[in-house]
């Protein structure tokens, strides 16, 4: 794993203060035993439980305070206790769930992981807490370097690398610096059901109306259809005749072709090469930056980026990852490299999340999750053969599966919204949890800790969602 007391220096010199603190055995010694101390109470938490009613007011109570705080009500009443086990977490009720949605990703290494543990007691006693566009450190360069190395193996040219907090300030970032470079042109082209983000910019770009309500328009943009399985030269002829009617309309307007690879929040529906590619030869015609939204899909396929999976190194120009990264990033070729002062922000990460970015990054790589056969894959491949059977016997309550690698879903009920979201609440009660995506049909999906996750942990969410549907009617 990636540690601080592992970042090279040269021999040459005398090591930094910083170094031979984190070589310092009594720093060692500590780091054992805080991780033996978490191991030994994680380790209990192997199977979901319901809550402990000694703790059921109170927990009540946390909520309804919460709520309040916040504005409004929590989508599922869960708080943390603070500990958990890999795919298992406990809540501050005493219950136990199974977590295959992971904070949708973000807590894609698990819950209480050792690796994580370890990077947060070595970024417990460096300097900061967080890390800035003024002031970083070496471990910034570190992940900078691993990320823009992982993204050229292949032939991409995205040699730069802007970290940033959120994948919503990578996306910004990314559409400040299409825009600056293809100025005046202001008007974006995304896909029908997409979703980028909720900042006003983004909110403009997701294709759904409640999230732009009593909003100003502040962006121009056009939607054209995504890749359809059932049917992929139709699909592919449509969105590229549609394409090139938003620009014949508006000829010279257009600065970005926002390519979402496989819809996440739009219901895990998956594109090809042969259809980004039409898209992408026919937006670079036109001059347009082709922009990879892997905000969710980082590291979930068969390689690192999703552009990877679907062939396209020759193809994007600006790509931005998140959430199971910890930080995000939005990484761009030199033809793309925005002018001083258009992208700076005071905080670029905390310095645990960026240490746990590097440890997840080169765990996943090591650990053999890319690649057509690696876990990512069979994980997904077990998941969905589970799915299929349950849809076999329960035809009317699931469709699917769906999705690709680390995403997975199904369609529940014929894809009723309110359906959907009576069975996503009734996993949580059993004791798994999922989260809603799309709409038209609105499904349920799963974001799996690739970090941690199982066979046994597969199975058994299989076994809670077949407890549920058996007892569920489907209209």
């Amino acid at each position: 794993m990636a540690t601080v007391s592992e970042a090279p220096h040269s021999t040459k010199l005398p090591p930094l203060l910083a170094d031979q603190l984190h070589t310092d055995p009594r720093l060692a010694e500590a780091k054992r035993l805080i991780l033996a101390a978490v191991a030994d109470y994680s380790s209990q938490l192997t199977k979901v439980r319901p809550a402990n009613p000694a703790l059921t007011g109170e927990y009540a109570q946390l909520l309804d305070e919460f709520s309040k705080l916040r504005g409004g009500a929590l989508y599922f009443p869960y708080l943390s206790s603070g500990i958990g086990n890999g795919p298992f977490v406990e809540l501050a009720d005493g219950s136990v769930k199974l977590d295959l949605i992971t904070g949708i990703g973000v807590h894609g290494y698990g819950h209480s992981h050792p690796e994580m543990v370890a990077a947060g007691i070595d970024a417990a006693v460096c300097d900061t807490v967080m890390q800035g566009n003024l002031q970083q450190d070496r471990y910034s360069v570190e992940l900078s370097r691993l990320l823009t190395d992982l993204a050229c193996e292949s032939g991409a040219k995205l040699e730069h690398c802007f970290l940033s907090t959120s994948g919503a300030m990578a996306n910004e970032n990314s559409l400040k610096i299409a825009f600056q470079k293809h100025a005046p042109a202001d008007r974006v082209i995304c896909f029908e059901h997409c979703f980028a983000g909720r900042t006003l910019a983004l909110a403009q770009l997701t294709d759904k109306a409640a999230y732009r309500q009593g909003l100003p328009t502040v962006l121009n943009v056009d939607y054209i259809p995504f890749y359809e399985a059932a049917d992929p030269i139709g699909s592919t002829q449509r969105a590229v005749a549609k394409l090139r009617e938003h620009l014949e309309r508006f000829p010279g307007k257009h600065a970005v072709l926002w390519l979402e690879l496989i819809q996440g929040e739009g219901g895990y529906h998956v594109g090809h090469h042969d259809f980004f590619v039409a898209l992408a030869e026919v937006a670079h015609q036109h001059g347009l930056c082709v922009i990879a939204d892997e905000v969710q899909t980082f590291c979930r396929t068969t390689r690192p980026y999703a552009f990877q999976h679907f062939g396209l190194d020759q193809h994007v120009d600006v790509v931005t990852i998140g959430k199971i990264s910890q930080v995000c990033a939005t990484l761009f070729t030199d033809t793309y490299k925005p002018k001083p002062g258009l992208v700076s922000q005071t905080f670029t990460g905390s310095t645990w999340s960026i240490l746990a970015g590097l440890a997840i990054i080169r765990g996943l790589v090591a650990n053999g999750n890319f690649g057509p056969d690696g876990l990512n894959m069979r994980w997904h491949g077990r998941f969905a053969a589970g799915l299929q059977k349950l849809a076999d016997k329960y035809p009317k309550h699931i469709a699917g599966p769906y999705g690709l690698g680390g995403m997975v879903a199904f369609t529940p009920c014929g894809g009723s919204a309110e359906k959907a979201k009576e069975m996503c609440l009734k996993l949580y009660e059993a004791g798994l949890m999922c989260f809603l995506a799309g709409g038209n049909p609105t499904r349920l999906r799963f974001l799996l800790p690739l970090g941690s996750v199982e066979d046994q942990h597969i199975d058994l969410a299989c076994e809670l969602i077949e407890s549920v549907v058996s007892k569920m009617e489907c209209h």
